[in-house]
């Protein structure tokens, strides 16, 4: 009992001796414990997050991926810059913490391997098999022939003679071979490279690379642990009998389970997620003991994953933050710590470092591109495809990393290698972008092989309009982003469709009268043409980049897609669908250039204003952008903007205003019409203040094209400011104080006001003579619809049949925006069509604004202002309109 006793007692002791202090007793808290690694391990990880999060935003405006930025911050932590520092290396990266850091980063690089065999499509290769295979091998036999050739002089000069020069020499052969597959896959994306006939090839020869590669890889790892050329043979038998049982047993079973768990349905459960984590170990760890590197076992558990569902995208989405955030970075930084450019001191050297990173590239390029032009490429889209196959990026550094672990490579071969590496992947972006702008790109067709040039017969009929006499369009470009922008664009389509009956009976009239007015010969059936145009945003992340790479499946099952070619089959609507994901920068160019492509007469934009009950508060099946998350950094860069979802919008709209070069129309929903309007198929009342200037002239065009339709009828005001002394213009009555209640709580952030972020569309500066030519334009305008006898003969019978369903007035007064808003609201289920009028408008609304925003109590207008012009913010702010939509001229002064 006693020996109990004295037993109990001393483990109390033992615990009081060994309790650890905190800050507040003194303890320095970088202080290394081998019993409690975490402290400093936390330490660390702030660090080299920090680090790579600055490097690379300053990296991002360079178009540079993500991984030059987590290499240099690895090298600046290490020997060559942080290292030099007195005491740093010793606080935070002590010798005896490495091994800890390291089996951090080995199982995050085993992961980051996984993830790349998701990458992997072998569908990709057997699409283009034969030029794929020509480029993928003549962009490995002579950079390995090349990285072969100059490892003799490097082992003479730099490797120790215990190190066997085969070894060294396949090391050396590898790392010239590889390319970073990826890095290419998002270099490709941001470039918008994955649908042309150069991407797509580069995309096939670099999966067959990548798998080459690492094959070759093992083989190199298992002669350097073998002892001898028997055992190395063995190993290399294991891994390949390994290999045969996971393509062709554990990958039926793995596709077994996934459909009957559900997981090709509805994503990966957690069953399904836990079966393949173990896979995914017991794979690394049979290849590790039989004398290969874990990595590759990893890299096959990844490959055997179905595709079936978009399960790989899934399971890639789960994973990809974690391992790109922490895990790379730290793997990055082990390989910075190893990495001391100060060793390389002398000429000699510094030969050696512009050697080896010239043959590489050449070896790279060369190869490529000299097998590209045999297969028929032109020397452009040749030399492209040697430029991008030449990245190396941080399968290099994996390849050098095990070579160093290994003791093949010594530390300053390995720091020459680095350097070439990342030289080499640095130089990849721009040299693409001025080898392969995008005039001179070529769009593949949907077999992968190059598509047959655009004669001119085929523009021409392109832009061969149903009737180049206005006010008439019937080429649509749609833009779907999110889904709670589906109901306005679905409305407004519904608009805007032509009624296919009344023209029909005036092709009968026409072909019979043909031959008495050949001027009637012009008017033909309108063929409506709508062209879906569904924007993704391009992530960091790497399911965004296998997203994009299968774009051509994910065309048929995208839901928003889906649901808009419902609504064009249940109305009998023409619908064309395209999908794009590229990064929000290039948003805008997209949505132009796809107009330009299609001949769009007209681009058909959403938007919901800042107001309570929008995206802002609720939970929307589209997530909201991830690069708009708060980044406190962003500020130092000049990046910081407002990050509601609203404002973002407001942005892209103002892009797509500023830029486009046919004409626009914006949906404004402040989220009256659809619960004021169920559905477009009862009457409609649309309302238009014509102030003048070219955008109200095409908003004019625009009333009288929707007037065709016989359930639409409107009432157009000619509004004219002049000065009447002692005249109040009454307020709108209170028949909408309903609406106006939900207006009022239209109050943006008190930050949003002054918008630094978002600058208002600025347009040239306008003479007097395109003033006076736009007020006589407005005046023909006005006369040619307004002042049109509806009992002439030359009138054609839909045009006839549109002007009759519409009330022209002209109204005066000293307050013309408040006496456009009490002539609206003596109508209901109003619709206000108006001009955005930032280009040659007639009168300057600014102080009159300000009233009515006074008046009305709502606060922070000015994006609003900026994005939709001051008439149409008036009527948004006074809540009369059930919805409105913006138009703006297609701003032809500009080209």
């Amino acid at each position: 009992m006693p020996q109990f006793s004295d037993t109990i007692i001393g483990l109390f002791n033992k615990r009081e001796v060994t309790g650890e202090g905190g800050l507040l007793t003194g303890t320095d808290p970088s202080a290394f414990d081998v019993s409690d690694p975490l402290r400093l391990w936390i330490i660390q990880v702030g660090v080299i997050i920090m680090m790579a999060q600055l490097l690379s935003l300053g990296l991002r405006r360079m178009k540079q991926p993500k991984v030059i930025a987590e290499v240099l911050g690895g090298i600046l932590l290490g020997p060559t810059a942080f290292g030099r520092i007195p005491g740093f290396t010793q606080h935070i990266f002590p010798s005896q913490s490495l091994p800890y850091l390291s089996l951090v980063a080995n199982i995050g690089l085993c992961l980051f391997l996984f993830i790349v065999g998701l990458e992997i499509d072998a569908s990709v290769i057997k699409r283009n098999a034969r030029l794929s295979a020509t480029v993928s091998l003549a962009g490995m036999a002579l950079p390995f022939g090349l990285g072969s050739a100059l490892s003799l002089p490097l082992y003479h000069h730099f490797i120790s003679p215990s190190v066997q020069f085969t070894h060294f020499m396949l090391f050396t052969g590898v790392a010239y071979s590889i390319t970073a597959f990826p890095v290419l896959c998002r270099i490709l994306t941001e470039l918008k490279l994955l649908d042309t006939t150069v991407g797509i090839i580069v995309l096939s020869a670099g999966v067959g690379n990548d798998v080459v590669g690492w094959t070759l890889l093992a083989l190199s790892v298992a002669l350097v642990n073998a002892g001898s050329g028997l055992t190395a043979l063995w190993v290399l038998l294991t891994c390949v009998a390994f290999t045969i049982f996971l393509l062709l047993v554990v990958k039926r079973v793995m596709l077994w389970l996934a459909r009957a768990t559900g997981s090709t349905d509805n994503g990966p459960t957690m069953f399904y997620m836990t079966v393949v984590m173990i896979l995914l170990w017991a794979c690394a760890f049979f290849t590790d003991i039989v004398g290969v590197n874990a990595i590759f076992g990893a890299f096959l558990a990844g490959i055997i994953v179905p595709r079936e569902g978009g399960l790989a995208i899934a399971l890639t989405e789960k994973l990809e933050d974690m391992v790109s955030i922490i895990f790379l970075p730290l793997y990055f930084t082990i390989s910075g710590l190893n990495t001391d450019l100060g060793l390389l001191n002398d000429g000699i050297t510094w030969a050696f470092t512009i050697a080896i990173a010239c043959l590489a590239f050449l070896g790279k390029f060369g190869g490529c591109t000299i097998a590209s032009r045999l297969s028929g490429f032109s020397w452009r889209e040749a030399s492209t495809i040697g430029a991008l196959m030449s990245c190396k990026g941080l399968v290099e550094l994996i390849v050098l990393n095990v070579g160093l672990s290994a003791g093949i490579l010594s530390p300053k071969v390995f720091s020459m290698f680095v350097l070439e590496a990342l030289t080499l992947t640095f130089m990849t972006t721009p040299l693409v972008t001025a080898l392969y702008p995008p005039e001179w790109r070529v769009t593949a067709t949907s077999g992968g092989a190059p598509p047959q040039t655009h004669d001119e017969e085929g523009s021409v009929d392109k832009k061969s309009f149903v009737n180049e006499e206005p006010p008439w369009r019937y080429r649509f470009t749609v833009v779907l982003d999110k889904l709670e922008h589906m109901p306005c664009m679905m409305a407004l389509t519904q608009l805007v469709r032509p009624p296919v009956s009344d023209f029909s009976s005036f092709t009968t009239v026409v072909s019979t009268s043909a031959a008495s007015d050949p001027a009637l010969l012009k008017y033909k059936t309108p063929e409506v043409s709508i062209s879906a145009l569904r924007l993704i945003e391009l992530s960091d992340r790497t399911s965004a980049v296998m997203k994009s790479s299968t774009a051509d499946t994910l065309i048929h099952t995208d839901p928003l897609l889906g649901i808009f070619r419902m609504f064009g089959e249940l109305n009998d609507l023409p619908v064309s669908t395209s999908l794009t994901i590229v990064p929000y920068d290039d948003l805008v160019y997209n949505v132009v250039d796809h107009a330009k492509r299609n001949a769009s007469q007209l681009i058909l934009l959403p938007w919901l204003p800042p107001c309570a009950g929008t995206t802002e508060t609720n939970e929307s099946a589209t997530p909201r952008r991830e690069k708009f998350d708060h980044n406190p950094f962003e500020a130092i860069f000049g990046t910081s903007r407002d990050k509601s979802a609203s404002a973002i919008h407001s942005q892209f709209v103002r892009g797509v205003f500023a830029q486009s070069k046919t004409d626009v129309a914006l949906f404004v929903d402040p989220g009256n019409f659809l619960n004021t309007c169920a559905g477009t198929g009862g009457s409609h009342h649309v309302f238009l203040p014509f102030f003048g200037g070219p955008d109200d002239r095409l908003a004019l065009e625009f009333v009288v094209q929707l007037c065709a339709n016989p359930k639409i009828n409107a009432t157009v005001v000619k509004m004219e400011k002049h000065k009447i002394e002692h005249t109040q213009i009454e307020r709108p009555p209170s028949a909408h104080s309903d609406l106006k209640a939900d207006i009022n709580l239209l109050v943006l952030p008190h930050h949003m006001s002054s918008m630094m972020a978002f600058p208002d569309t600025v347009y040239g500066h306008a003479n007097t003579q395109m003033r006076i030519q736009s007020e006589t334009a407005d005046s023909i305008i006005w006369s040619q619809y307004a002042g049109r006898n509806l009992s002439d003969s030359d009138i054609p019978g839909p045009l006839r049949a549109a002007l009759s369903r519409i009330t022209f007035a002209n109204l005066a007064s000293p307050t013309p925006l408040h006496a456009a808003i009490q002539r609206a609201s003596t109508c209901q289920r109003v619709l206000v069509v108006t001009g955005r009028s930032k280009r040659l408008a007639v009168e300057d609304h600014h102080a009159e604004l300000k009233d009515l925003v006074e008046e009305h109590r709502v606060v922070g207008h000015e994006m609003i202002s900026k994005t939709i012009g001051d008439v149409a913010t008036a009527f948004v702010v006074s809540g009369c309109a059930s919805a409105m939509v913006v138009l703006q001229a297609a701003n032809v002064e500009m080209e």
